[in-house]
Protein backbone atom coordinates (compact mmCIF):
# COMPACT_ATOMS: atom_id res chain seq x y z
CA UNK A 1 0.00 0.00 0.00
CA UNK A 2 1.12 3.23 -0.18
CA UNK A 3 1.33 6.61 1.72
CA UNK A 4 -0.28 9.48 1.46
CA UNK A 5 3.03 11.45 0.81
CA UNK A 6 4.12 8.23 -2.00
CA UNK A 7 0.64 9.15 -3.28
CA UNK A 8 1.16 12.64 -3.80
CA UNK A 9 4.65 11.74 -4.79
CA UNK A 10 3.35 10.00 -7.83
CA UNK A 11 0.96 12.04 -8.71
CA UNK A 12 3.16 15.15 -9.54
CA UNK A 13 5.94 12.74 -10.83
CA UNK A 14 3.11 11.43 -12.96
CA UNK A 15 1.92 14.80 -14.48
CA UNK A 16 5.62 15.62 -14.76
CA UNK A 17 8.34 13.05 -14.91
CA UNK A 18 11.18 15.68 -15.14
CA UNK A 19 10.25 17.28 -11.66
CA UNK A 20 13.32 17.06 -9.71
CA UNK A 21 13.47 15.61 -6.10
CA UNK A 22 13.69 19.05 -4.89
CA UNK A 23 10.74 20.52 -7.18
CA UNK A 24 8.29 17.39 -5.48
CA UNK A 25 9.31 17.99 -2.15
CA UNK A 26 8.19 21.64 -2.42
CA UNK A 27 4.71 20.91 -3.26
CA UNK A 28 4.44 17.35 -0.98
CA UNK A 29 5.90 19.14 2.07
CA UNK A 30 9.15 16.64 2.25
CA UNK A 31 12.57 17.64 1.96
CA UNK A 32 14.38 16.64 -1.48
CA UNK A 33 16.53 13.68 0.22
CA UNK A 34 13.24 12.51 1.47
CA UNK A 35 11.32 12.51 -1.72
CA UNK A 36 14.51 11.15 -3.88
CA UNK A 37 14.73 8.26 -0.98
CA UNK A 38 10.55 7.48 -1.87
CA UNK A 39 11.23 7.73 -5.87
CA UNK A 40 14.07 5.15 -5.40
CA UNK A 41 12.10 2.67 -3.14
CA UNK A 42 8.81 3.08 -5.58
CA UNK A 43 10.90 2.27 -8.45
CA UNK A 44 13.02 -0.81 -6.06
CA UNK A 45 9.18 -2.02 -5.53
CA UNK A 46 8.29 -2.05 -9.01
CA UNK A 47 5.75 0.67 -8.68
CA UNK A 48 7.36 3.05 -11.21
CA UNK A 49 8.33 0.73 -13.73
CA UNK A 50 10.38 2.95 -16.08
CA UNK A 51 10.47 6.79 -17.05
CA UNK A 52 9.88 6.65 -20.75
CA UNK A 53 9.67 9.53 -23.62
CA UNK A 54 6.01 9.80 -25.53
CA UNK A 55 6.72 9.97 -29.16
CA UNK A 56 4.63 11.76 -30.87
CA UNK A 57 4.48 9.49 -34.21
CA UNK A 58 3.00 12.47 -36.57
CA UNK A 59 5.55 14.63 -35.96
CA UNK A 60 8.26 11.83 -37.22
CA UNK A 61 5.80 11.50 -40.68
CA UNK A 62 3.73 8.16 -39.26
CA UNK A 63 0.82 9.91 -39.89
CA UNK A 64 -1.56 6.40 -40.46
CA UNK A 65 -2.47 3.95 -37.74
CA UNK A 66 -4.02 1.05 -37.22
CA UNK A 67 -5.06 -1.50 -35.08
CA UNK A 68 -5.39 -5.32 -35.80
CA UNK A 69 -7.99 -7.59 -33.89
CA UNK A 70 -5.86 -11.38 -34.41
CA UNK A 71 -7.94 -14.61 -34.27
CA UNK A 72 -5.46 -17.48 -34.10
CA UNK A 73 -5.80 -20.78 -35.87
CA UNK A 74 -5.31 -22.98 -32.48
CA UNK A 75 -5.05 -26.27 -33.69
CA UNK A 76 -1.49 -25.89 -34.12
CA UNK A 77 0.12 -26.23 -30.74
CA UNK A 78 2.98 -23.59 -30.99
CA UNK A 79 0.37 -20.94 -32.75
CA UNK A 80 0.19 -18.70 -30.45
CA UNK A 81 4.09 -18.59 -29.77
CA UNK A 82 4.87 -18.57 -33.35
CA UNK A 83 2.52 -15.49 -34.07
CA UNK A 84 3.96 -13.71 -30.98
CA UNK A 85 7.75 -13.89 -32.21
CA UNK A 86 7.00 -12.98 -35.81
CA UNK A 87 4.96 -10.37 -34.94
CA UNK A 88 7.84 -8.89 -32.07
CA UNK A 89 10.34 -8.48 -35.79
CA UNK A 90 7.85 -6.14 -36.85
CA UNK A 91 9.16 -2.36 -37.10
CA UNK A 92 5.79 -0.93 -37.56
CA UNK A 93 4.34 -2.79 -35.07
CA UNK A 94 4.60 -0.81 -31.50
CA UNK A 95 2.07 -2.83 -29.35
CA UNK A 96 1.70 -6.14 -29.01
CA UNK A 97 -1.78 -7.14 -26.53
CA UNK A 98 -3.02 -10.28 -26.09
CA UNK A 99 -6.62 -11.29 -24.62
CA UNK A 100 -9.03 -14.16 -23.61
CA UNK A 101 -11.53 -14.81 -25.78
CA UNK A 102 -12.12 -14.81 -29.77
CA UNK A 103 -9.87 -12.07 -30.37
CA UNK A 104 -6.61 -13.70 -29.39
CA UNK A 105 -4.16 -10.66 -29.99
CA UNK A 106 -4.26 -6.68 -31.44
CA UNK A 107 -0.96 -5.35 -32.70
CA UNK A 108 -0.89 -1.66 -33.05
CA UNK A 109 1.07 -0.77 -36.34
CA UNK A 110 1.78 2.63 -37.61
CA UNK A 111 2.52 3.67 -41.20
CA UNK A 112 3.95 6.74 -42.91
CA UNK A 113 1.15 6.46 -45.55
CA UNK A 114 -2.05 4.42 -46.62
CA UNK A 115 0.70 2.88 -49.45
CA UNK A 116 3.24 2.16 -46.37
CA UNK A 117 0.55 1.05 -44.49
CA UNK A 118 -0.58 -1.22 -47.32
CA UNK A 119 3.21 -2.37 -48.25
CA UNK A 120 3.40 -3.61 -44.14
CA UNK A 121 -0.22 -4.82 -44.15
CA UNK A 122 0.12 -7.65 -47.48
CA UNK A 123 4.36 -7.99 -46.71
CA UNK A 124 4.67 -8.44 -42.85
CA UNK A 125 1.04 -8.48 -41.44
CA UNK A 126 -0.68 -11.33 -43.78
CA UNK A 127 2.71 -13.82 -43.72
CA UNK A 128 2.83 -13.80 -40.04
CA UNK A 129 2.00 -17.64 -38.88
CA UNK A 130 -1.20 -19.07 -37.80
CA UNK A 131 -3.66 -16.06 -38.18
CA UNK A 132 -6.81 -17.41 -38.64
CA UNK A 133 -8.95 -14.06 -39.17
CA UNK A 134 -8.10 -10.37 -39.26
CA UNK A 135 -9.88 -7.39 -38.44
CA UNK A 136 -8.31 -3.87 -39.35
CA UNK A 137 -9.20 -0.75 -37.32
CA UNK A 138 -8.12 2.56 -38.51
CA UNK A 139 -7.29 4.93 -35.69
CA UNK A 140 -9.39 7.99 -36.11
CA UNK A 141 -8.72 10.49 -33.23
CA UNK A 142 -7.14 9.52 -29.32
CA UNK A 143 -9.34 10.76 -26.98
CA UNK A 144 -7.92 9.46 -24.35
CA UNK A 145 -4.50 8.09 -23.64
CA UNK A 146 -3.46 8.09 -20.21
CA UNK A 147 -2.58 5.70 -18.25
CA UNK A 148 -1.72 7.76 -14.94
CA UNK A 149 -2.69 6.54 -11.14
CA UNK A 150 -6.06 7.79 -10.20
CA UNK A 151 -4.58 9.52 -7.27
Amino acid sequence: MLTDHERRILRYWQDEPSLTPGEIGEKVGLSAAQVARRMKMLRQRGVVKSIEAQINWPALGYTVEVSLRITLDKTVPRAFDEFLAAAREVPEVIEIQTFLGRVDARLNLIARNMPHYQEVYRDRILTLPHIADIEALMHVARIKAEEVYPL
